[in-house]
């Protein structure tokens, strides 16, 4: 029998070690946040677990613990016959649970006794995340960010792709939280991820970057929609040497009409979003503005939208919150197309 706890800061440095993560806890708990690469074994899934939880509370433990270990048995081995007979005997996987208790600890005795080694996260999830907060803001210090300023429509994500495109250290942080950063910016069909798992996400490629070499990221504010990005991470890039990109007028509002054809395919939907900034700009503006939606003159209200709300809070968010975005290098790529983007990320990596 091969059964080894590891600290969870020691399985932090060692992710890459194991041939399988196993998170042994329940389906929803697995949805909220999990390690980065895990799969989902529940030894009690959602229902299994509410049922367990009751008879705990309103019955007596051990009546709990007796049809827990049936259930679990039951799972376990299902587990088993599904994923682990093909596997040889050098494979070697990392269980937890949410406190690294029952739920990992029978699955990995289990393992164990059939001869595999069986490495658990001490402390199992908890102590996991509250390990990962704690290397967000120890790791950030060290990475050097260049920071992708522009107002709306500029090209800021194109040029973020190009350049990962061509080998650069990227963090796209709307690509991580599943949203483009604005009240419009809701990606069709993708949820936003947890708080958590986008924490989680966020350290699990901020591990894989090279503090020798920049890290090109965009110029978010606090909250890409439902989602925070940490306080270390904010103030790190609000310090960073900052690039202006710059479009045309004409050419930004095509840009925006490529990268939100959604709208322009759902415009009630688009009417429903505008709905949002009433209080901002009031209801006659905003009624216009959906009135020529609905005519199908996106063009203009792109513009009106630009120029009335997005530009003017950009440039103030930008003055008041990047402290180098005065000294910024201005980018100008010749069109929005991606053509022009990856000429400009060669000659910023030139």
């Amino acid at each position: 029998m091969s059964l080894s706890p590891l600290s969870a800061t020691e399985v932090m440095a060692r992710l890459a070690d194991f041939d399988a993560i196993i998170d042994a806890r329940s389906e929803d708990e697995y949805q909220a946040d999990h390690l980065p690469g895990a799969v989902n074994w529940p030894t009690l899934n959602n229902a299994e677990r509410i049922e367990i939880g009751t008879l705990y509370k309103q019955v007596n433990p051990f009546e709990a613990r007796k049809r827990g270990a049936a259930i679990a048995a039951r799972n376990i081995a299902a587990h088993i016959e599904r994923h682990v007979i093909d596997k040889p005997r050098e494979w070697r996987p990392l269980a937890y649970c949410w406190r690294g208790g029952q739920r990992s600890g029978s699955l990995a005795l289990i393992l164990s006794q059939i001869g595999f080694r069986v490495t658990l996260v001490e402390g199992g999830y908890k102590a996991f995340r509250a390990a990962l907060v704690q290397d967000i803001v120890a790791r950030v210090p060290s990475l050097s960010f260049r920071v992708v300023c522009g107002p709306t429509g500029s090209g800021k994500t194109r040029l973020l792709q190009a350049l990962a495109a061509q080998g650069a250290q990227v963090l796209d942080l709307e690509a991580v939280a599943n949203h483009r950063s604005s009240v419009l910016g809701a990606m069709p069909g993708l949820a936003q991820p947890t708080q958590k798992h986008f924490e989680t996400l966020l350290w699990d490629r901020l591990r894989h970057f090279d503090p020798a070499v920049p890290v090109f990221v965009e110029s978010e504010s606090k909250k890409v929609g439902n989602l925070s990005v940490p306080a270390a991470m904010m103030e790190a890039m609000r310090a960073s040497p900052c690039l202006n990109l710059q479009l045309s007028d004409e050419e930004r509002v095509a840009l925006l009409l490529e990268d939100y054809d959604h709208l322009t395919r759902n415009v009630a939907y688009f009417c429903e979003r505008l709905e949002k900034l009433t209080e901002l700009k009031g209801h006659e503006v905003v009624k216009r503005w959906q009135s020529m939606a609905r005519e199908g003159d996106f063009a203009t209200v792109v513009m009106e939208l630009l120029s009335q709300h997005y530009d003017p809070a950009y440039l103030q968010s930008m003055q008041r919150n990047f402290g180098q975005f005065a000294q910024a290098d201005q980018l100008t790529p010749t069109d929005r197309s991606a053509k022009a983007m990856a000429a400009l990320a060669s000659q910023l990596l030139a």
